[in-house]
C-alpha cells in the first residue's frame, strides 16, 4: 500500500465527524397568537414546533391557541362573476372588455358567497 492510501485510511479511521443537528421548524407568534415569522433558526420570542409540511405551507391564515396551530376560517365572502340579465355589458368573448349596448354583448354581475 502506498503512502497516500495509508494516510487516507488513517484519516478515515480517526476522523471525528461533527454531530448532526436536528432540524427544527418553527412558527414564531405574538401575544395575540398571530404569526410573526416562520424560521428554522433560534430566534427570541414565542414559537411552536411545526411539521415539515406545515412549515412548507407558511400559511399566514393561522393562529396559535394553547400551543396548537389553528387554521382561520376565511371571513371574507367569495366574489364571482356570473352571466345575468342585468349587469355590465361585456364583449361576447372577453369579460374584461366593456362595450356599450349597441355592440353584441353579454351582461355580467358579481355575486358573493359566504364561506362556511
Amino acid at each position: 500500500m502506498d503512502q497516500n492510501t495509508q494516510t487516507f485510511l488513517n484519516f478515515w479511521e480517526t476522523y471525528q465527524w461533527p454531530e448532526q443537528k436536528s432540524i427544527s421548524y418553527r412558527l414564531y407568534y405574538n401575544d395575540q397568537g398571530q404569526p410573526v415569522e416562520y424560521s428554522m433558526n433560534e430566534l427570541p420570542g414565542k414559537y411552536i414546533e411545526l411539521t415539515a409540511e406545515q412549515f412548507a405551507e407558511r400559511d399566514h391564515r393561522v393562529e396559535v391557541k394553547n400551543q396548537q396551530l389553528i387554521k382561520k376560517i376565511n371571513q371574507l365572502p367569495t366574489r364571482k362573476l356570473i352571466p345575468a340579465e342585468h349587469g355590465v355589458p361585456c364583449h361576447c368573448d372577453n369579460v374584461a372588455i366593456v362595450v356599450d349596448l349597441t355592440h353584441p354583448h353579454k351582461k355580467w354581475k358579481i355575486t358573493q358567497h359566504e364561506d362556511s
